[in-house]
């Protein structure tokens, strides 16, 4: 098995969510540094912990806020090395994967970074992702 193959249904789980891929460090970049709204983006990873916990927090956090972020986006790291760095080079915390933003325009107005994922359940990190969706989002229907 290819680590494309490998790394495709980990990839999968939040593209089908409606998550927008993003690949390159130029795709990134413009992503952001155009945002006029809410973005969150989850820095994925092939980790236990972005398996377990990650991914199923945001996909259950993101059916159950009251708030929800204008965009969603993933970048792989460990993978899309030169995306992930272009995405981190806009969050002012050190390197973490997984790890998770919230921006307004281009700017961070909430992280959550592994050592808030790892050793927690996932309600805890789900409910730490909705407090943030409805402090910083617009409620559905506003």
């Amino acid at each position: 098995m290819s680590i494309d193959e490998f790394v495709k249904p980990m990839r999968d789980e939040l593209v089908q969510a409606g998550f927008v891929e993003v690949r390159t460090p130029e795709a990134a970049r413009e992503l952001i540094s155009q945002n006029t709204g809410t973005l969150l983006i989850v820095i994925n990873s092939m980790c236990g912990c972005a398996g377990a916990l990650a991914r199923p927090a945001v996909l259950e956090a993101l059916q159950q806020a009251a708030a929800q972020p204008d965009q969603l986006a993933t970048v792989f790291a460990g993978y899309d090395r030169k995306a992930t760095d272009a995405v981190r080079s806009f969050i002012p915390y050190p390197p973490s994967s997984p790890s998770i933003a919230l921006f307004r325009g281009n700017e961070v107005v909430w992280f959550l970074p592994r050592e808030g994922i790892e050793g927690y359940s996932q309600e805890d990190v789900s409910q730490q992702i909705i407090q943030a969706l409805n402090t910083f989002c617009q409620k559905n229907g506003e």
